[in-house]
């Protein structure tokens, strides 16, 4: 019988734009918070680990090793014990699930008993052009011009018209035109995406990690700059920087921990990846292949979630993630979230975090921020946003787009110990 995985540690920075800091500086602080929370005094237990980034290489100029780098002074300064390998993780915004799916297949193998899934990036750049660039980076971009023509067949079915350019975010533009034909198809509104956004900005003015900490009424969310209809400002992540970091290990390493580590820990009950692919748009995503495979590891059913973080990169991904997830029927993602189901009193909690959009998203980072936050609640360490007598936990964390879904998707599902 395989061993269980938990997570023993885990932490985020504050998300936000940090000009005055590096990338070794975010990584570092990541690594420390994390030793921290584990209770460990020192990273020389560790045994394996990975780095999960994606902007580096476009943005910092440094490519092919950016791990390696990242952890070079803290091996040199003893914080990170030395010959431990380490291996670099990017799979767009899904990076930081990756990173944590490997760390854990490296313990659930029995290959190792002590594991760090670590992420961070820093897109907040002088250079808005060259942050534009590495967005655009997210597609095939041999298969460019097909794509744009998907998406005009799109636009063309429910009456829209998808414009790609230089200047334009892609995944803004991508979002926005599968919540034109989310409305088209089902009748979702934009207020009901302006209530989920409204929603999210609540629970972030609420979270000290948060990047935007205010809150924005539904009024003023769809009286903000419009980015790309449906959308306004307030209903899309912000460009930020950060990092963030989780230690796994074996039932037999928590077994030799202190009672303060032991009853803190949180058990990996699923963790799946899906790969995207060129679907119709009528068809439910990989994101919903993957979360039926992650119920069916762990033997749970939608109704069993406490609490949820998903991939809220626009506050309509939430409404259709909330359908993937299973939480409510498909097409009705709009009526489910204007209703208060997933307020941090409702039905099913979800972005207790404030989400990507009062969060922050800072690609490499996001994934691993997420398993901060459903850890936070399993543990009931969530002070002001606690969600009452949380005991399971879903996280969903896409990245990149392939026509009409992400080309990576991965959901995991934690239990408290």
């Amino acid at each position: 019988m395989l061993d269980s995985v938990y997570i023993i540690g885990t932490y985020t920075t504050t998300f936000g734009k940090w000009p005055e800091k590096s990338g070794k500086e975010l990584t570092r602080d990541a690594l420390v918070g994390v030793l921290e929370d584990a209770g460990m005094s020192d990273a020389g237990a560790m045994e394996s680990s990975y780095f999960s980034n994606c902007g580096m290489g476009i943005l910092w100029d440094q490519d092919l090793l950016r791990g390696h780098c990242m952890f070079a002074p803290m091996v040199d300064e003893g914080l990170f014990p030395e010959r431990v390998p380490l291996v670099n993780v990017e799979g767009g915004c899904a990076s930081g699930s990756i990173a944590l799916h490997l760390a854990w297949k490296d313990i659930l193998s029995g290959l190792h008993d002590v594991s760090l899934a670590i992420g961070m990036d820093k897109f907040y750049h002088e250079d808005m052009a060259r942050v534009m660039t590495a967005f655009n980076h997210g597609i095939d971009r041999e298969e460019k011009d097909s794509f744009i023509k998907r998406y005009q067949q799109v636009a063309q079915e429910c009456g829209q018209d998808f414009r790609f350019g230089p200047e334009r975010s892609i995944f803004m533009d991508t979002y926005a035109m599968q919540a034109c034909w989310h409305m088209w198809k089902w009748g979702t509104t934009q207020e009901q995406i302006a209530i989920g956004a409204s929603k999210n900005h609540h629970n972030g003015s609420l979270n000290p990690k948060a990047q935007y900490r205010f809150e924005v009424p539904v009024d003023k969310v769809l009286s903000d700059y419009l980015v790309s209809y449906p959308m306004t400002r307030s209903m899309c992540a912000p460009i930020g920087d950060g990092a963030a970091a989780a230690i796994l290990c074996s039932e037999k390493f928590l077994k030799q921990q202190p009672a303060a580590v032991r009853d803190r820990a949180v058990k990996i009950r699923a963790s799946v990846l899906s790969g995207g692919k060129n679907r119709p748009i009528a068809e439910p995503s990989l994101t919903k292949w993957a979360a039926d495979k992650a119920y069916n590891m762990s033997g749970l059913a939608p109704k069993d979630i406490d609490v949820a973080e998903v991939h809220d990169a626009t506050s309509f991904c939430e409404i259709y993630q909330a359908e993937m997830m299973g939480f409510c029927p498909i097409g009705k993602g709009g009526e489910f979230i204007a209703s208060g189901a997933t307020m941090l009193d409702g039905e099913i909690p979800i972005n207790t975090s404030g989400g990507l959009v009062s969060k922050g998203h800072p690609i490499g980072a996001t994934g691993l921020s997420m398993v901060y936050e459903v850890a936070n609640q399993l543990r009931g360490e969530a002070q002001e946003r606690q969600v009452k007598d949380a005991g399971i936990g879903l996280i969903e964390n896409g990245g990149g787009v392939i026509s009409v879904e992400e080309f990576a998707c991965g959901v995991t599902i934690l239990e408290r110990n």
